[in-house]
C-alpha cells in the first residue's frame, strides 16, 4: 500500500503540472470505485483544481466551490501522468482525472478492487475520512509519546495503526523499528523514556529520508512522475529481506507472518537475538521452535 513518503512523491509531482488548471472531468471505468452519491460526480467538472493534500494514505483534491475528491489507493492502486485525454487501460485502469494540461490515470493491479473515490463538500465531510492519527513530521516527542501510549498495543501495531499515526503502513514500520533498534512486537505501554524517543526519531528520520529519495527518484523519471511505486525497494534495511544479511550486523532478517501481514526484523539489532515465535508455526514445533539465530541455523544444516 503507498505510504506517506509515496502520497507526498505523488503529489510534489502532480503540483507543478496541475498547477493553475481546472478539471475537466473524472471518467470512472469501474462501478466499485465511487463511493459517493451526492453530490454527483459530474458538480466536479470544470472546477479549478485549488489544492492537493495527504490525508493519512489519501489523496485528496481541493476544488473551487468547497468540493473534495478523496482517493484512497489501497493496496494496489497506482497513479501515471499521461496526455490529456489518454484512454483508461483495458484490464487494470479504474478512472481518468482530465486536466487542461494533462490526464491523470488511476490502475488498479489484480482482480479485487479496494480503491475508493468519494466527492465530498465542505470540510466537515473530508473531515470524515481522517482517520485522525498523528501527523509525526507535525508532532513533538511529547505528543508522539502520550498518542503512542494510550493504546496497549505492539509497537508494530501502533505505527501501522491509522487512528494512532498518519500514514505509515506495513513497510516503513519495518524500517523505523529497526532504525530504532526496537522490537516488532514490544509492548507501547513499556516504552521507557529513552526508547520512545528513539522511537520517535527513528520515525521523523526515516519518513522524511524516504520521502526526499522518492521525490528525487520521480524527478528522474520520463515526464517526472512517480514511474514505480512499491513497498519492496533494495535500499530497504529488512522490509522484504527475509534471510538477507542486515546492513548493520549482517545476521540475516527474519520475518513473522500473521494474517495478511508480516513483520520483517532483525534480531541482532531489534530483539537481542531472541527469533521472534510465529503464533502458527511456535504453536506446531512447542519446544522445537528456535530461540535464537543460532538454533535456526543448526536446524538449517
Amino acid at each position: 500500500m503507498p505510504e506517506l513518503p509515496d502520497i507526498e512523491a505523488y503529489l510534489a509531482a502532480l503540483r507543478p503540472l496541475t498547477a493553475g488548471t481546472r478539471l475537466r472531468g473524472v471518467r470512472v471505468k469501474s462501478p466499485f470505485l465511487l463511493r459517493s452519491v451526492e453530490p454527483t460526480l459530474a458538480a466536479a467538472a470544470q472546477r479549478s483544481l485549488l489544492s492537493l493534500a495527504r490525508l493519512g494514505k489519501r489523496i485528496v483534491l481541493g476544488l473551487e466551490g468547497d468540493l473534495f475528491l478523496v482517493l484512497h489507493l489501497m493496496i494496489a492502486g497506482r497513479l501515471r501522468w499521461q496526455k490529456p485525454g489518454a484512454g483508461i487501460p483495458g484490464r487494470s485502469g479504474l478512472a481518468a482525472f482530465d486536466f487542461d494540461t494533462g490526464t491523470l490515470i488511476l490502475t488498479e493491479a489484480g482482480s479485487k478492487r479496494r480503491a475508493s473515490l468519494y466527492l465530498v463538500s465542505g470540510t466537515r465531510a473530508l473531515a470524515e475520512h481522517d482517520p485522525g492519527g498523528l501527523e509525526i513530521l507535525d508532532s513533538d516527542l511529547e505528543a508522539f509519546t502520550s498518542v503512542v501510549r494510550s493504546r496497549s498495543h505492539t509497537l508494530k501495531r501502533a505505527l501501522t495503526d491509522p487512528r494512532v499515526l498518519s500514514g505509515i503502513g506495513n513497510a516503513y514500520s519495518d524500517e523505523i523499528l529497526h532504525r530504532a533498534r526496537l522490537s516488532p512486537f514490544a509492548r507501547t505501554r513499556d516504552l521507557d523514556p529513552s526508547e520512545a524517543a528513539r522511537l520517535f526519531d527513528a520515525a521523523r528520520t526515516v519518513l522524511t529520508e524516504w520521502t526526499a529519495r522518492l521525490i528525487a527518484e520521480a524527478k528522474r523519471s520520463p515526464g517526472g512522475f512517480p514511474a514505480k511505486v512499491t513497498a519492496f525497494r533494495p535500499e530497504m534495511a529488512v522490509h522484504g529481506k527475509y534471510r538477507k544479511p542486515c546492513p548493520e550486523c549482517g545476521d540475516p532478517v527474519q520475518r513473522i507472518l500473521y494474517a495478511s501481514h508480516e513483520a520483517n526484523y532483525c534480531p541482532t539489532c531489534q530483539t537481542g537475538g531472541k527469533i521472534l515465535a510465529d503464533r502458527l508455526l511456535s504453536r506446531l514445533l512447542k519446544d522445537d521452535w528456535p530461540r535464537t539465530l543460532e538454533e535456526l541455523e543448526e536446524r538449517r544444516l
